[in-house]
């Protein structure tokens, strides 16, 4: 019988949340029709969820009753914290001793940075997210109760659902068109920037530009972690936004202001790196834009957050591995630091089986629904949605409500293995990591 390994019991962790999750949403009282929600919709739902990706196969807000909504939003809240990370909490609040396992477990869900003690830690990271979830909840309030006609509790429900929403990278909306109708809301757009920039960040880049801006002459230096994320995912956004701002112009953008244009390119390249939300209809994007997007959802958000993706911090380390090589470097460096060999191997192990299963999928979901007359560019939307659940990001255009029961359960799995990270699922499902007992002579051979 395999060991129960700290990867394996993040896997256990996520599934277990996963059934309690479709099992709740099976229930009669979590639709507004009673049993309109077949088994593989609530599996996919509790699946989007927990992974917090945000694709959905039945409208948030209108198909499901509060109990239904409330069900995924703890779904997508413990998703985004961990659901590893809530368990050892409740174990510090109950007085328990926190064992090596558990300390392991946790900072596997969070990169592994070892920087302050795991009771600190935890508190640290619920302190944050609940701060930040809350004041997102707040701006949202305020602002809405200022341009809407909605109730007191309604506008409530709404801000606080999309708040955490936005913070946990989840993408469920109770908007039938999500963001649309406030693709020129200034406020609005740069409240949910905010909170998607703040969750998709890495909670370890939190901590280390909170040490730096707040600790006066205690202040530390930022890590090389953090400026990894930081400056990539900048970049990212702004080549993003540039992208579909000229893209867009003739297309879905036509007629808008210059305001309106700049916020939704904006909007749109910061939702693309796993948050979901969307202000611009995803469905009527041109190629172009669609496969940028597909570029920057499959680098997702940053180590140790709530987002997914390969992450920036892999990214960089592999487009830093091609640049020092070209150069005739012997070593990769970046800001001057050199970056060990272990770390590129896991980023190299990490590119390969998410573009391979993503390659699959891909191929899968174009069998499935390429021969649909129904569906215009067929490949590029496959790919699409593959991508998209496979980075947690949540972002459709519009196939993934259209799939059959076969690719509804392909893209479950995809959202699953996405969450969880291909090198923690290569970990869980492997016996034991092996060593090495012989030395063998090396031999070249040709390559390129």
């Amino acid at each position: 019988m395999k060991a129960l390994t700290p990867s394996r019991m993040v896997v256990l962790s996520f599934l277990i949340a996963i059934c309690v999750g479709t099992l709740a949403l099976s229930l009669p009282i979590a639709t507004r029709d009673a049993g309109s929600l077949s088994l593989v919709d609530s599996l996919f739902t509790a699946t989007s969820a927990t992974c917090v990706t945000g694709l959905v196969v039945r409208d948030t807000g209108s198909h499901f009753t509060p109990f239904g909504r409330w069900v995924i939003f703890a779904l997508f809240q413990a998703g985004g914290l961990g659901i590893m990370t809530f368990s050892t909490l409740f174990a510090v609040m109950l007085g328990r001793r926190i064992g090596f396992r558990e300390d392991t477990v946790v900072r596997s869900t969070l990169g592994g940075q070892k920087i302050i003690g795991l009771k600190r830690l935890i508190l640290y990271i619920l302190g944050i997210a609940f701060t930040v979830e809350a004041a997102g909840a707040l701006l949202l309030y305020l602002r809405w109760r200022a341009i809407t006609d909605w109730a007191v509790l309604e506008t409530l429900e709404k801000a606080v659902f999309h708040s955490v929403s936005g913070f946990c990278n989840a993408g469920f909306a109770l908007f039938r068109s999500s963001f649309v109708r406030f693709e020129g809301d200034p406020l609005v757009n740069m409240i949910l920037i905010l909170l998607i920039f703040i969750g998709g960040i890495g909670f370890i880049v939190i901590l280390d530009v909170i040490g730096f801006f707040f600790r006066g002459k205690n202040r530390r230096k930022i890590s090389l972690q953090a400026k990894v994320a930081l400056i990539t995912s900048i970049v990212l956004i702004i080549a993003g936004a540039c992208m579909l701002f000229f893209f867009e112009k003739g297309n879905v953008m036509k007629g808008m202001t210059l305001p309106e244009r700049l916020w939704g390119s904006v909007f749109q390249s910061v939702t693309a790196r796993t948050a979901g939300f969307n202000t611009l209809p995803i469905g009527e994007l041109t190629c172009a834009s669609l496969m940028f997007l597909v570029f920057l959802m499959f680098i997702g958000a940053s180590p140790g957050s709530t987002g997914g993706g390969i992450k920036t911090c892999t990214f960089t380390v592999l487009a830093a591995t091609v640049w020092n090589m070209l150069r005739g470097r012997k070593r990769v460096l970046i800001f001057n630091r050199s970056i060990p060999r272990k770390v590129i191997r896991e980023a190299l192990i990490i590119f390969f089986l998410s573009a391979s299963w993503i390659f699959i999928f891909t191929i899968v979901l174009a069998c499935l629904h390429g021969k649909n007359p129904g569906v215009e560019k067929p490949f590029i939307r496959a790919l699409f949605e593959v991508v998209s659940a496979f980075s947690t990001v949540g972002l459709s255009t519009g196939m993934t409500a259209a799939l059959d029961n076969v690719g509804k359960l392909c893209i479950t799995a995809t959202m699953f293995a996405g969450r969880i990270g291909p090198l923690t699922l290569a970990l869980a499902i492997a016996f034991k990591e092996g060593q090495d007992s012989y030395i063998f002579p090396e031999e070249n051979i040709m390559v390129g």
